[in-house]
């Protein structure tokens, strides 16, 4: 790896940029919005049963796209109900930018936000501290848990803060854990624990949806990420590695896997600023397409053209971004 490569970390605003170049350029918000109106509904439809107050955390919210359209949700379950929204963000940025969009936003009369500048692992000695261990009915944690440093402490750590009917959704790039052609479903089963409202050592459905292909950024990942610059503040994890960690927990979940692509089209034409700053995306490497070596760009950008990683059509090279959705239950 030459000297000249760093982090996309090392540059906040080159990554905010880079980071808005990929939501331009692929369909995960999409992907997100279905799986919203389509499964998250029956997903919430128990959290708020028999509560005057519906209290909501997000870790990692970003700058509340993604926040208001599942609170909407749930005010379209629970009518009327006030529902407490809190925030962990570490971005004063992006936090900024959430408040911004609440002010736009209208509908919000019975909602009640409050914003932590703090990591979720800042959040977790924080509350650990000062014994403020106050139980939520729905946590997400959408696309945040690359920056973890112990995902299993943190997993069990929120999970211990559900309350009754309580769900935590996690989302991130998936792995197809069964072999499957077409869009179909599978289910695999494991053993439950004595703490699981299952009997002990009985066996519980696990459905996993699964698509045509794996999210391309595992293979990414694992091909060239020793040769790209890391970083402590991102680690490179997926549905896979997460749900073997719930497992080990013996923490119940669902995970439904759903198709996303990401055009990178442009990255393979010189000089195209917003094909580099996808570079850097892809890579997390900044400014990617001057600071690489040339023979290992140039191996990369073959690779990224290849079926494992894309599909060609309509003229168009799309990534696979697929995801999973993670619902793991109290």
């Amino acid at each position: 790896m030459a000297s000249s490569m760093r982090s996309l970390f090392s540059d906040h605003s080159r990554y905010v940029e880079s980071f808005r170049r990929f939501l331009n350029n692929s369909t995960e918000h999409q992907c997100m919005q279905e799986f919203l109106d389509k499964k998250l509904p029956g997903i919430i439809a128990r959290i708020g049963d028999k509560k005057s107050e519906i209290k909501i955390l997000s870790i990692g919210g970003g700058a509340g796209e993604i926040d208001l359209q599942i609170l909407t949700k749930v005010q379209d379950q629970f009518p009327g109900v006030h529902i407490n929204n809190e925030v962990v963000e570490p971005s004063a940025e992006q936090i900024a930018k959430y408040k911004e969009f609440v002010a736009k936003s209208s509908n919000l009369e019975n909602i009640k936000f409050a914003w932590h500048k703090e990591t979720s692992s800042e959040y977790q000695n924080r509350v650990m501290e000062n014994r403020e261990l106050q139980k939520w009915d729905f946590i997400h944690m959408i696309q945040m848990l690359y920056y973890v440093k112990d995902i299993p402490a943190t997993l069990k750590f929120f999970h211990s803060l559900l309350a009754t009917n309580a769900k935590i959704l996690i989302v991130l790039v998936s792995v197809r854990k069964l072999l499957a052609t077409g869009n179909v479903c599978r289910s695999v089963a494991y053993k439950t624990s004595n703490h699981l409202s299952s009997p002990p050592n009985s066996l519980v459905q696990v459905t996993i949806i699964c698509h045509p292909g794996t999210s391309a950024w595992d293979k990414l990942w694992r091909k060239y990420g020793s040769r790209l610059p890391r970083d402590d503040l991102c680690q490179y994890i997926t549905s896979t590695d997460v749900t073997q960690m719930l497992d080990k927990l013996e923490i119940k979940y669902e995970c439904y896997d759903l198709l996303s692509t990401m055009d990178i089209s442009d990255c393979f034409i010189d000089g195209n600023e917003n094909g580099d700053l996808l570079w850097d995306f892809l890579t997390e490497t900044c400014n990617f397409s001057i600071t690489a070596p040339p023979d290992f760009k140039a191996e990369i950008v073959k690779d990224l053209q290849e079926p494992e990683f894309s599909v060609k059509k309509d003229g168009k090279v799309l990534f696979n971004n697929s995801l999973s959705f993670i619902v793991v239950e109290a």
